[in-house]
């Protein structure tokens, strides 16, 4: 009885690949004449259906042994053996069974399967699979034709990937090579099979190719590079090809393949990575990339196209991992500058070990702390009494690090505390700079110095966007730069631009990130104010920063307090040299009493008299204050004066009222709205109010000295909807148990207290 193909003599899924591999041609099967001839790319037309790569699964099996010359006669007869269900993997290089008994008691090897072929014949099980081994045939049943395709094209897949590995492990010839290559690259290009192994698999066989074989030519390098580029449209490279690229990148940066075939490559990195730390060489290729982008003729203005290409033409980028992305390979570009200054500070792993695995704790040396010493002889001269022995300049010199250190027992008590010590030193005490230095003579070598200007000129071209500027300060805000960095003049003197387009932006989420992330720790806004390390221009980038934050409303009194604890004397000589943001600031310290000393009043008070517009705004602050001082009695006396029973809305905000005019505004009995923001009202008023304004919908808290003794009264309030506890004394527990009495609340502001 004469065999059929499964769906007609034409059934394109019955011709196998005969693209050749490593040692020509290979012959085809002997039994290829009794049910199908070798496959062609024709595979991939065939109804368009793709299938996922099988690992494992259940089939039936059926294993025929007999002499080849007889193979005819027992496939056209109607007796066959018995069939054994198995669960077959289909590992790296064999099919084997879950349970080694029956037919499949040994694994059947990829490399003793001649031929595989799709049949079915006459009054027989349908959905057979045929596997021609030497002196055999495995029979594979399937449960439908699907699952037979499925099985199929998995084990074409197996067992040409299994004879790719093993022929390009041992390579002779490289024009061989790399026509292999090639069809290597085509045959996962046209497979029917969607999973990511498919063009990974390929990826992963160049890329030990590579590796095991150092020296080959340029010319051979990127022939490889360009016979691959299809699969990397999808893909990200793996680790050792990324390896083989970034050595490209440095050796031959002006190379046409850079731009041709790694741009698209790197695009993809940018727009879809989730995670650098999973895959650090992705970064690292990233950033070779970048630097060879900046080899060019064009240098900067290539990467500055680069960048506008992944920010894209509209005014929103819609790849959301551009930014953080971008972000991270300059952070990695620019520690790797003070890479050697930071493994002489303390020892830390480089780039380098962090890649390959950091050293176990016991295999490192001793921390010993390095000295950051302005190389000033006056200064030297003016310390010489408390550290004469050890003050002397430092000056690091082009590629190779000098560095004094000392052994940690006569390090200072403050930089000796234990790892744990969550009291951190701030990064000013950390750098050991005296108050009157600002930075260390440092000298970078010539790659260093242009990686530096390279990838803080990128970070400049990030905040010049408006949509990045956002995430770009707050992904800098916990400050990410070494130490070494921020003493650096060059480094803090160009991103210095970065800061001042945080400044100027209106927005409170992009110029609040100035502020330091936590008490305690140093901020952009501490690092550039008079007296920071990074300081460079008598306080001009200071004062356009307190402007801004300034318009931080809900913030006013609790960064006026920490201007008055921290920025005093630089505030007050800012005024003195007519600057006005300084000259407010002054006065508004006066006006919410923020100053408590008289002596330090009367200071700030002749500072503000020293200057004409000091003198004018100072006089203008005393008026106001002898009016507020009588707005209780006025308030008093208004409201005795007519009839206010049916007033709904009253605002008494940015006055120095206090809780005595809550005897007056209990007179209000229709008052539904009452604004009290930024006045002297307490808890004894909020007690007064609670128990005779029972139609108070809307209170405005926000700024008043209340806490919870005063709050914990609004609770009978039945009828508030809205209120506002914006930087008040309100903590946690309060904030709960007004949730849970105040049914009708829907509108809470707690910002910068205790319940945020």
């Amino acid at each position: 009885m004469d065999l059929t193909s499964s769906s007609g003599g034409g059934d394109p899924r019955q011709i196998e690949e005969t693209k050749p591999l490593l040692g020509g041609d290979v012959p085809a099967p002997e039994g290829t004449k009794m049910g199908a001839v070798p496959c062609r790319r024709a595979l991939l037309l065939c109804n368009g259906m793709r299938y996922k790569l099988l690992q494992e699964g259940d089939i039936q099996v059926c294993v025929i042994r007999h002499p080849r010359t007889f193979l005819s006669k027992i496939l056209t007869s109607k007796f066959l053996r018995r069939w054994e269900p198995h669960h077959l993997t289909l590992a790296d290089n064999s099919l084997a069974s879950a349970t080694p008994t029956g037919y499949m008691e040994n694994s059947v090897s990829y490399s003793a399967i001649e031929d595989v072929q799709l049949l079915s014949w006459e009054n027989a099980p349908k959905y057979c699979l045929q596997l021609t081994i030497p002196g055999g045939t495995v029979l594979l049943q399937a449960a439908n034709s699907y699952l037979r395709d499925q099985w199929f094209h998995s084990l074409q897949w197996k067992k040409k990937i299994y004879k790719y590995k093993k022929v390009l492990s041992n390579p002779s010839r490289w024009e061989v090579v790399l026509k292999e290559i090639r069809t290597l690259v085509d045959m996962a290009l046209t497979s029917p099979l969607q999973d990511d192994s498919i063009n990974q698999a390929p990826l992963e066989i160049v890329s030990k190719l590579l590796s095991e074989n150092t020296n080959l030519t340029t010319q051979e390098h990127e022939n490889i590079i360009v016979a691959i580029a299809p699969l990397l449209e999808n893909n990200h490279p793996p680790p050792d090809l990324c390896e083989f690229f970034c050595k490209h990148c440095r050796e031959r940066p002006r190379s046409m393949v850079v731009i041709e075939v790694f741009t698209p490559v790197v695009q993809r990195i940018l727009k879809h990575n989730m995670d650098f730390g999973k895959c650090p060489r992705l970064r690292l290729f990233t950033q070779e990339y970048i630097l060879a982008l900046n080899e060019l003729n064009a240098g900067m203005e290539v990467v500055k196209k680069f960048i506008q290409s992944m920010h894209g033409p509209t005014g929103h980028c819609p790849h959301p991992r551009v930014l953080p992305n971008l972000v991270a390979v300059c952070l990695a570009a620019i520690y790797s500058c003070y890479e050697e200054f930071i493994n002489s500070r303390d020892n830390s792993p480089s780039l380098k070990e962090i890649r390959n695995g950091c050293q176990q704790p016991c295999d490192r040396k001793p921390t010993l702390p390095l000295r950051l010493l302005h190389p000033s002889p006056d200064l030297v001269s003016q310390e010489a009494t408390l550290s004469e022995a050890r003050l002397k300049s430092v000056v690091v010199a082009s590629s190779e690090i000098h560095v004094e250190v000392e052994p940690a027992s006569t390090a200072k008590p403050a930089l000796t505390a234990s790892a744990g010590d969550d009291n951190e030193p701030n990064l000013i005490d950390c750098l050991m700079v005296s108050p009157a230095c600002s930075t260390m003579s440092i000298e970078l070598g010539p790659q260093a110095d242009r990686t530096l200007g390279c990838y803080v000129e990128i970070l400049k071209l990030l905040s010049d966007y408006d949509d990045w500027r956002p995430s770009l300060a707050s992904l800098l805000q916990p400050i990410p730069f070494p130490k070494e960095a921020l003493a650096h003049e060059k480094f803090t003197k160009e991103l210095k631009y970065v800061i001042q387009r945080f400044a100027e932006d209106p927005r409170q989420e992009v110029h609040s990130c100035l502020l330091s992330v936590r008490a305690g720790k140093d901020g952009w806004f501490q690092l550039y104010s008079p007296g920071g390390v990074a300081c460079d221009d008598d306080g001009e980038l200071f004062a356009s920063m307190v402007h801004i934050l300034m318009g931080s409303c809900y913030k006013t009194k609790k960064f006026l307090l920490s201007l008055a604890e921290n920025k005093l004397g630089p505030c007050m000589l800012l005024a003195l040299r007519g600057n006005q943001t300084m000259v407010e600031i002054l006065c508004l310290m006066l006006e919410y009493n923020i100053i408590d000393n008289n002596d330090t009043q009367l200071q700030i008070i002749s500072t503000l008299e020293s200057t004409g517009v000091g003198k004018r705004m100072y006089e203008q602050l005393c008026d106001r204050q002898r009016e507020l001082k009588e707005l209780d009695a006025d308030l008093a006396r208004l409201l005795s004066s007519g009839s206010f029973g049916n007033l709904e809305n009253l605002s008494l905000a940015f006055t120095n009222v206090t809780s005595a005019c809550a005897e007056h505004l209990i007179k209000l009995p229709s008052l539904k709205q009452l604004n009290l923001w930024s006045t002297q009202f307490g808890d004894a008023g909020l007690r007064l109010l609670s128990e005779h304004l029972t139609m108070l919908q809307v209170l405005n808290l926000c700024e008043t000295p209340v806490t919870d003794a005063g709050l914990l009264a609004l609770s009978s309030m039945k009828s508030l909807c809205s209120l506002n506890m914006n930087s008040t004394k309100l903590s946690a527990d309060t904030y709960e148990d007004l949730k849970a009495k105040l049914p009708n609340l829907k509108e809470v502001d707690v910002r910068y207290t205790e319940a945020w």
